[in-house]
C-alpha cells in the first residue's frame, strides 16, 4: 500500500545512516518526474528528489519493468545521464530474469542496497489494483526471480507499493503484494529459509 512517495523519507533515513544507498526498483514508471501540478513531490518523483539530494549511489540503480506512455521522446534519459541501468519490460519479455539478477548482484556489491517494489511493474492482467496500469509488464513469476535473486546482498529496507485494493474486486493483487512482501523478508540478511 501507499503511493511512491513514501520511499523517498525512507531513503533520507536510510542514507543517514549508510550513506548513499544501491536501489533494485521494479516499476512501470521510472518515478523520476520533476513536478505535477507544481507540486515537487508526488508518486512520480521520489527518486528525482533522491539524487538530488544525494541519497543514492546512483552507478548503481536498477530500474527494472519500465515501460508506458510519456509525455517526453526520450523518456529515460534523465535516468541514464544519472547513471542508473534503466531494463525495458520489452527486455524482459518470455524470458527468466536469472542472469539479469546475476548481473545486478555483481553491480551492487557488498553495498547497502534497498530494494522498492511498486505493484505495477506487473502486468495489470495479474496486478490490476494499482492506480497507474500499463499493459506489457512482468509475471509474478518474473518478479519472484527479481526479489529471490536479490539474496545475499546487503539489503537495508524495502517497500511494496502503489496496491489500491478497490480497484480489484478479486483481491488477486493484494494477495500478490502480500506474497513478494514475504520473499522480500525472506531474503534480508540473517533470514535462515529452508
Amino acid at each position: 500500500g501507499g503511493d511512491h512517495t513514501i520511499t523517498y523519507p525512507i531513503l533520507q533515513a536510510l542514507a543517514a545512516k549508510h550513506g548513499p544507498v544501491a536501489l533494485v526498483h521494479v516499476d512501470a514508471h521510472t518515478d523520476t518526474g520533476d513536478t505535477a501540478l507544481g507540486e515537487r513531490i508526488y508518486h512520480g518523483s521520489p527518486f528525482r528528489r533522491c539524487v538530488e539530494e544525494g541519497l543514492l549511489d546512483c552507478g548503481r540503480v536498477v530500474q527494472i519493468g519500465i515501460r508506458g506512455s510519456s509525455y517526453d521522446p526520450d523518456p529515460n534519459k534523465y535516468c541514464r545521464e544519472q547513471g542508473f541501468r534503466v531494463v525495458p519490460a520489452e527486455e524482459c519479455w518470455m524470458k527468466s530474469l536469472e542472469p539479469l539478477m546475476r548481473e545486478v548482484r555483481a553491480q551492487m556489491g557488498d553495498r547497502p542496497v534497498y530494494i522498492s517494489f511498486d505493484i505495477d511493474g506487473l502486468d495489470p492482467a495479474y496486478a490490476p489494483g494499482t492506480g497507474t496500469p500499463e499493459i506489457a509488464g512482468l509475471t509474478p513469476a518474473q518478479a519472484l526471480e527479481i526479489i529471490r535473486g536479490c539474496k545475499g546482498l546487503n539489503i537495508v529496507g524495502c517497500d511494496l507499493v502503489e496496491v489500491a485494493p478497490m480497484y480489484d474486486t478479486s483481491g488477486n493483487t493484494a494477495l500478490l503484494g502480500a506474497n513478494l512482501l514475504f520473499e522480500m523478508l525472506c531474503v534480508l540478511p540473517g533470514v535462515k529459509t529452508l
